[in-house]
């Protein structure tokens, strides 16, 4: 029974007694309701995505964590949990642009792949000699200062690379990097190894509702240029198998962390990478 008390000069003061039953019913419903919060988050406005290779060198690195925009594209059971399926296949549809960094399903296995985006549905695509050609002219190429990956445990030196040692002392491998521009001004950096099979590539038509999309680390990426096949390429990817946009980084590491040292995983991360956006 609530007990009530009164103050000196005789004026009451609040109950000193609770309900048990309503405060514990009071706290389920804020954690149902916390609950609901976090899993529309996580349907409808970003997803968490982490960096499993190195073909999106130099711009995202293995170990990077980044949190996915799934709005930008709308929604289809690629982009839904549980593959849901949606009338029409997707629901308030969007068509990237050209230089998005999109994640989308494997066509074949439906594995998480992540590329830039190059050409667009009706677009002519070609490589010659390494360099796009984008509707018959070619995407502005030019060379840059070398780029520096710092070696790790998850970020190797390619076959492309010349491993050596930075002014600190740390080892680094040395990659030769070139800037790409797009029609419309999106500019990014891409790095090129030398003379492959995959740097030559027949014109092709991009079909309607699909895409054309390019790892930047353009010797060590499975793309479009290479047909579907489970683990292996992807080949035009269709915009229904579009997760999302690639936002922001919101964690790195370099992968030396010791789980059970949670000192480690401090000076294991790359914190200067830690809120760039994309």
């Amino acid at each position: 029974m609530d007990v009530k008390t009164q103050s000196l000069d005789g004026a009451p003061l609040a109950a000193t007694g609770t309900r048990t039953g309503d405060s514990w019913g009071g706290f389920a419903w804020f954690i149902i309701k916390l609950l609901v919060a976090v899993v529309a988050f996580r349907v409808f406005v970003f997803s968490p995505f982490s960096i499993p290779s190195e073909s999106m060198l130099p711009r995202l690195m293995n170990g990077d964590y980044l949190l996915a925009a799934k709005w930008p594209y709308g929604f289809s059971r690629s982009s839904l949990p549980f593959d849901l399926a949606l009338p029409g296949g997707r629901l308030l549809p969007g068509t990237p642009e050209r230089g998005d960094i999109v994640i989308f399903k494997h066509p074949v296995d439906g594995r998480d792949y992540i590329k830039r985006v190059i050409g667009l549905p009706g677009d002519r695509v070609a490589l010659s000699g390494g360099e796009v050609v984008l509707n018959g002219a070619r995407v502005p190429r030019v060379a840059v200062a070398d780029v520096l990956v710092p070696l790790s445990e998850n970020t190797g030196c390619a076959w492309g690379g010349d491993a050596e040692r930075a002014a600190d002392g740390s080892e680094v491998c040395r990659y030769k990097a070139f800037r790409e521009t797009l029609p419309g001004g999106r500019s990014y950096n891409v790095l090129d190894f030398g003379r492959t099979p995959a740097d030559d590539y027949a014109e092709r038509t991009v079909p309607a509702g699909t895409l054309f999309v390019m790892g930047d680390n353009r010797d060590s990426s499975l793309d479009s240029r290479f047909p579907a096949s489970a683990g292996e390429g992807v080949g035009f990817v269709s915009q229904d198998l579009l997760v999302g946009r690639a936002s922001v980084i919101v964690w790195s590491t370099d992968g030396s962390a010791d789980w059970l040292n949670p000192f480690s995983w401090f000076a294991a991360a790359r914190l200067h990478r830690i809120g760039d956006t994309l």
